[in-house]
This record gives C-alpha cells, structure tokens and sequence, in this order.
C-alpha cells in the first residue's frame, strides 16, 4: 500500500512523502545499530527524527486513518532496523489506540494536538516487587492532586515527552498521564537484561509531581476495549521479533557471502555453495516471512474488529477472536524465530560468535522480547478458552489491560 503522509515541510520545499523519509531514518537506523548496542548510545535523535515525521501520529486522522497492517508493516520495518526502537515506541502506538475509544472530544482533541506536535508518550506501567499489587498513588491536596510512587520496565520513557501511569486514587485505579521533562520525574536508564538494551526499559521514579485533572482517566471497564489494547500490546512484541527475524537474514548473507572457507574442507571452498548453509539460510528467510504474514493477519483482523465498533455495529465476537488471533500467533512466532536466529550459527562455526558479526543480538533481543509476556500463560489461556469457554484475563476484572498484561508494558 503506497504511504501517503507528509513530513512537515521545510521552509519553501514541497512536503516529502512519508516512505522515502521514513525509509532513510531506517537506513541511518540500520549502519548505527550494531555500534550504538555496543556503546549503550540511546537513540534519541532517531526517535525524535521519527516523531517529527509522523511515525506515531498516523493512526489519529479521522480521516484516510492508515490501517493497522500498514502501521505495524512500518514497525516489522523499523525493528529490522534496530529492534530497540521498534519495541520502545510499543506504548506509544497502545496509547494511540487508547484515544480511538474515547468519546470526549475534548480529550482527544488536546491529545491529538500533543501527539502531531511530535510528542512521544512512554508507558509506566509496572513495578517491580513481590507482588502485581500497584503502590504508586495519586493524592488529592488542597493545591491540587500529586503522584508519588516507582515504576520499573518503562520502555520508551526516558525518550517521552508524556509518560502515561498507572495509580491508585484511593481505592480506585486511575491512568495518570505526566509530563516527563516536569518537576519530581525521574527517568533512569537501569535496565540490566542482556537484550533490548536501548529501550530505556529501567526506572522511573515520581515525587510529588504535579498532575493535571485533565490528564486523570478513572477506568472504565470495557471487554472490547481490554481485548484490543491487549491485543495491539503483544502484536507491538511479534512485529519487533518479527523484524529482528529479517534483520537476521540480512545479516547472515552479509556474513556468509565473502566467505571463502569452510569447516572440515581443505582449501577455498565458498560456503555460500555448502548445501548445508543453504538450507539453513533457507529456513531462517522463510521463518521471516512467516513472521511478518501473521502479524499483518493479525493486525487486519484487529482493524476489522475497532472499525465495526467505530461503525456502531455488534463488535463483541470480532474482538475476541482478534485478541485470541494475536495469542495464536505469539505461540507460532516466537519459537519459529527463536529457533532460527539460534540455528542461524550454523552457517560459520566459531567465527560467528565474533563480537564483528553482532549475530548473537538477535537471539538475544529476541529472548529478551519473548520472556514479557510468557507465551506458556498464553498457551494456557487459549486452552481453556477453548476447553471451556472462560475468557483470556489478567488479574482481576477491574484492573485495566496495560497494567495486567504480564510484566513489562
């Protein structure tokens, strides 16, 4: 599908359509990945560079509204990459989706203005303690409400401009949404896993900061709206996995084409003739391709379901079986990719460990990526959905998607 979307334009230049910038941003993206892991250089220029040409604004047009498939087509894109983008851009692109079920056109007209102003909005969602219980609290004062409280796993705050938080306001669960350059906000890049490691993915702390009420969303329970959001969640992980599965394959014809040598062969002998190497090449471009086809299937099926609900039509079962599309997925994906990019090694023996060649970030990033939402609970889950008929939940039915969907949001 040919992008339409505009970069803002440059003072007496025509607008420049969105693919050919988007497609340098990625390019660019793509030479520093490797060195950037290696520094721990967070890419803020990047994401900025992506905001101010609309990557994460294209779903709020009421009208000519990109589809699903061609967002997280442009998100498998990114993540080819550089997967850490791909994935901290995750709730920004939920939080997006949010903004289409609300019926206040106040809200999301401020919202809209933020958000095409090139705001990124980050995800502080969970903590990291003993139990799922939320500590973070909002506290109503005389000079007006405060939140206090500690986050861990917030992908993509350290970049934000907003970072959207979930809290107790009394005894009730709140969103809270906060500027992230403000007073009391505390954003630190601690993450420790061994991949993804330039999502920004640590702590962010708040102290006393000062919320407007505008900006505070009481829950309001709605299956449809949880089975969306929770969809659009995980689909945001697949479409990262799935784009490092592609920027495998790019990397292991880089890798294996100047190559002269072999294991076990006297002499020159190409590896790119081994029939060995070629089947497991094979295998790895055809798990990428498999890969990308079942989150744009799954990304349509998503879309068709939030259109008939936009349309006023009867959308309760088209949601359903979209949110237990996407976890039919997750199981077929995860361990198709994670045994490729593992598999992968075998085209170059011990050199391809080298720290050169970088090939192990992919099983690292993806290892890391599939370990936020087990996909074992998922596999449970679907089972006794269709064993006996209870709906796919986390934590109790007050609780919204975002801050119960299993770890890291």
């Amino acid at each position: 599908m040919t992008l339409t979307a505009t970069t803002k334009p440059a003072s007496g230049n025509p607008p420049e359509p969105f693919a050919g910038a988007f497609s340098r941003i990625l390019a660019t993206a793509r030479t520093e990945a490797v060195e950037r892991e290696r520094r721990r250089d967070l890419p803020f220029q990047t994401v900025r560079d992506l905001q101010q040409l609309g990557f994460g604004s294209r779903r709020l047009a009421d009208r000519n509204r990109i589809p699903l498939t061609e967002l997280f087509g442009s998100v498998v894109d990114l993540a080819a990459a550089d997967s850490n983008i791909a994935h901290l851009f995750r709730g920004h692109l939920a939080f997006v989706e949010t903004l289409l079920f609300n019926d206040d056109p106040q809200e999301l007209g401020r919202w809209r203005k933020r958000l095409e102003a090139g705001a990124l909005v980050g995800n502080a969602q969970s903590e990291r303690t003993e139990t799922t219980t939320i500590s973070t609290r909002l506290t109503r004062t005389p000079d007006g409400a405060r939140l206090n409280g500690r986050k861990f796993y917030t992908t993509g705050s350290i970049y934000a401009d907003w970072i959207h938080v979930s809290a107790l306001d009394g005894e009730d669960q709140v969103g809270v949404t906060v500027a992230a350059g403000g007073p009391g906000v505390e954003v630190v890049d601690d993450w420790d896993g061994f991949g993804q490691q330039l999502t920004g993915s640590g702590s962010t702390t708040f102290t006393d900061v000062t919320v407007d009420h505008a900006d505070i969303s009481a829950f309001r329970p709605d299956d449809q709206r949880f089975q969306y959001i929770t969809g659009i969640y995980q689909l945001c992980l697949l479409a990262t996995v799935a784009g490092i599965a592609e920027s495998a394959v790019s990397d292991t014809l880089d890798y294996v084409r100047p190559r002269r040598r072999i294991f076990a062969r006297a002499g020159e002998n190409l590896p790119r003739e081994s029939e060995l190497v070629q089947a497991t090449v094979g295998r790895l471009a055809a798990v990428a391709h498999t890969a990308r086809a079942l989150v744009l299937a799954s990304a349509a099926e998503l879309d068709a379901a939030l259109t008939a609900r936009l349309r006023g039509e009867e959308a309760g079962e088209a949601f359903l079986s979209a949110q237990l599309g996407v976890f039919k997925a997750q199981q077929i994906i995860l361990p198709l990719v994670l045994g490729a990019v593992t598999e992968l090694f075998e085209v170059g023996g011990a050199s391809a460990v080298g720290r050169g060649p970088a090939l192990d970030r992919h099983w690292r990033n993806v290892r890391t990526i599939a370990s936020h939402n087990p996909a074992a609970e998922r596999a449970r889950q679907l089972g006794d959905y269709h064993l006996n008929g209870r709906l796919p939940a986390w934590g109790s039915a007050a609780q919204s998607p975002a801050a119960t969907s299993g770890g890291e949001q």
